[in-house]
C-alpha cells in the first residue's frame, strides 16, 4: 500500500472522533500547537534553510525564494493565526434551519464536517499551518501534500504540530503529510474516492488545472490571481499611486497580487510618467501597451501573452484605456475572477465595477492585497475560491463544511 493511501486511510479513521470533540477541546489543541510552533521556531527554521539552500542551487527566483523563506516573525504569525482561529465561532453544529412538517416530523439542517480534506500547495510552509487549524477546528482531518522545494520545512512543522496534538484530545492521525516529492503522489490522491472527500489545490495557474482536469474526488478550485486595478479619470492621484505601488510591491509573489494597471488615458496624460518612474524605482519590471511605451519609452512592449500571464514577480504590465467599458472588457477577457480594484471619485462609476466585475473579491479604493482570510478576520485561510459553488472568495471554517439533515419522528411513515 503506497504512503499516500496509508496515510489517507489512518486519517479517515479519525473523523467521526472529530466531529464529536467539543470546541473547548479543539481550541485547546489550536492553542497548544501555537505555543509549540514558537518553542520549537529555531528547529524549524533550520530545517527551513536546508529547503532554501535546495532552492538557490536549483535556481529559485527571487520572489519564489521570499514565499519559502521562514523567519521568526513569519513563524510567529503563523502562531498567531492559529490563535485566531480559536476566537472564531465554531460552525460545527449551527443549526440552520428547523421546521416541522404537516405529519409531525421536526427537521433541523445543520453544519457538519466535511470529512477528509486533501490540500494540495506548492513551495509556502505557513499553508502547512493554516490548513491543518482550520481543518481541525471545523472537525475535519486533513491529508497534507506539500511542494518539494518545501518538503523539509513542513516535515518539521508536522513534527511539532504532532508532539503538541498528542498531548490533546486530537489523535495524531488526524494530521498527515504526504513526504513523496514524485508528482505521481498528487495524482494519487486526486482518485482516492471513497476516501477523500474532497481536494482543494493551492497554488500557481498549472497545479490548479492539473487539480480540475484529473480529480475524480471534488475538487474545490483556487484561483491563479491576474489581478487588475483600473484607474479612473477621477482617480485621487495621490490614493492612487499609494494603493497601486502595494499592490504590485507589497509582496509580488502571491496570488492577490496586481499584475496589470489599467489607467485611463485622460488620467495617464497627467500622471502615468510619475507611475512608471515609482514603479521602476521600485524594481519593477514595466510592460506596456503601445500608447503607454510611447508616454514611457523606457518600458518594455507588452505581448498577448503577458496580459493573461500571472508572475509573482516583480513585474507589470501597463495597457491605457479609454473608458470604464474599456477597462471591464480587458478584465473580463484576461481575468481569473480573482480580486480586481477600481480606485475613482465617481460613485456610479464604483457601482458599476462592483455589479459588473466577475471575481471573488472586488475593490473600490483599497488594495487587492487584502483578499486573504487573515485580513478577512477569518484567522487564516485555506485557500482562495474563484469558482461558484459551495465557497467563493478566502475560505474559511464555513466553506470547510457540508450540511446533515436531523429528522426527528414518532412513527410516521410514507402512505
Amino acid at each position: 500500500m503506497s504512503e499516500v493511501v496509508t496515510k489517507a486511510k489512518q486519517a479517515k479513521r479519525t473523523a467521526p472522533l472529530l466531529g464529536r470533540l467539543t470546541t473547548a477541546q479543539k481550541n485547546e489543541a489550536l492553542l497548544m500547537i501555537a505555543d509549540a510552533l514558537e518553542a520549537e521556531q529555531e528547529s524549524i527554521i533550520q530545517a527551513n534553510k536546508e529547503d532554501l539552500q535546495r532552492g538557490q542551487l536549483n535556481g529559485m527566483g527571487s520572489s519564489l525564494l521570499d514565499r519559502l523563506k521562514l523567519t521568526p516573525e513569519r513563524i510567529r504569525s503563523m502562531a498567531e493565526g492559529l490563535r485566531q482561529i480559536v476566537e472564531l465561532d465554531d460552525p460545527i453544529g449551527d443549526v440552520l434551519e428547523e421546521f416541522e412538517r404537516p405529519n409531525g416530523m421536526l427537521i433541523r439542517k445543520l453544519r457538519v464536517p466535511l470529512g477528509l480534506i486533501g490540500i494540495i500547495y506548492e513551495a509556502r510552509p505557513n499553508v502547512t499551518v493554516d490548513a491543518a487549524g482550520l481543518a481541525l477546528k471545523s472537525g475535519n482531518a486533513v491529508l497534507l501534500r506539500g511542494g518539494s522545494d518545501a518538503l523539509d520545512s513542513n516535515k518539521r512543522i508536522v513534527e511539532v504540530m504532532h508532539g503538541a496534538m498528542a498531548k490533546t484530545a486530537i489523535p495524531v492521525d488526524a494530521l498527515q503529510l504526504v513526504s513523496n516529492p514524485d508528482r505521481a503522489s498528487v495524482d494519487e490522491m486526486l482518485t482516492l474516492n471513497g476516501i477523500l472527500d474532497v481536494v482543494i489545490p493551492r497554488g500557481g495557474s498549472s497545479l490548479i488545472r492539473r487539480v480540475v482536469e484529473n480529480a475524480t474526488v471534488p475538487a474545490i478550485e483556487t484561483g491563479a490571481g491576474i489581478c487588475h486595478t483600473y484607474l479612473d479619470e477621477s482617480a485621487n492621484p495621490d490614493l492612487a499611486l499609494r494603493i497601486a505601488m502595494n499592490a504590485k510591491i507589497q509582496r509580488p509573489s502571491v496570488c492577490n497580487a496586481m499584475e496589470t494597471l489599467l489607467v485611463h488615458e485622460r488620467y495617464a496624460a497627467q500622471h502615468l510618467t510619475e507611475l512608471t518612474d515609482k514603479f521602476v524605482t521600485a524594481g519593477v519590471e514595466l510592460r506596456g501597451c503601445p500608447r503607454t511605451v510611447e508616454i514611457a519609452p523606457y518600458v518594455k512592449p507588452a505581448t498577448e501573452a503577458d496580459w493573461g500571464t500571472e508572475y509573482n514577480d516583480y513585474i507589470l504590465n501597463i495597457k491605457l484605456v479609454s473608458s470604464l467599458d474599456e477597462a471591464l472588457e480587458h478584465i473580463r477577457t484576461y481575468g481569473t475572477m480573482h480580486s480586481e480594484c477600481i480606485v475613482t471619485e465617481t460613485k456610479a462609476n464604483a457601482e458599476r465595477f462592483m455589479q459588473e466585475v466577475d471575481a471573488a473579491a472586488v475593490y473600490v479604493n483599497a488594495s487587492t492585497r487584502f483578499t486573504d482570510g487573515f485580513e478577512f478576520g477569518y484567522g487564516a485561510e485555506i485557500g482562495i475560491s474563484t469558482q461558484k459553488l459551495h465557497a467563493r472568495g478566502p475560505m474559511g471554517l464555513p466553506a470547510l463544511t457540508s450540511t446533515k439533515f436531523y429528522v426527528y419522528g414518532n412513527g410516521q411513515i410514507r402512505e
